[in-house]
């Protein structure tokens, strides 16, 4: 049975692999498309007056699960399409499955990505809204 420092180490040698192997281009997609996702659900919680989303995760235990659950079913297809990148990528480069390294890579490629620029996206939009209204009154 292989060792925790052997399992860490082939972990981060997969890691750093990566970026430049075959599918390398998800590297860039998959973000981005967090990144898009989370600015338009950004805008809408500005529009519907909710709080940043981050800060409402760590700040309100009472509605962390359901914002946590709003937050992977709004990047659920960048998850499935990372999660099916990263088998073919293992299975093609290494001729094996390393189920944690698969999840370990979605979460930061899509997941993380997500829950970093929905706050800063509602804020700037609030902003953005406030500013507007601002500016058509007499």
């Amino acid at each position: 049975m292989p060792e925790l420092h052997d399992i860490f180490l082939r972990f981060w040698d997969d890691l750093m692999s990566r970026p430049n192997g075959p599918y390398g281009v998800r590297f860039i997609l998959q973000p981005l498309t967090a990144a898009v996702v989370a600015i338009i659900d950004g805008i809408r919680d500005a529009h519907s007056g909710r709080a940043p989303y981050l800060w409402t995760i760590l700040s309100t235990s009472g509605k962390r699960k359901t914002h946590l659950h709003e937050g992977i079913k709004a990047t659920a297809r960048i998850l499935i399409a990372g999660m099916a990148m990263e088998v073919l990528y293992q299975v093609k480069t290494l001729h094996t499955f390393y189920i944690g390294e698969a999840i370990v890579i979605v979460i930061c490629l899509a997941f993380l990505p997500y829950l970093l620029l929905r706050g800063p996206a509602t804020r700037i939009a609030r902003y953005c809204i406030a500013r507007r209204e601002k500016g058509t009154q007499p």
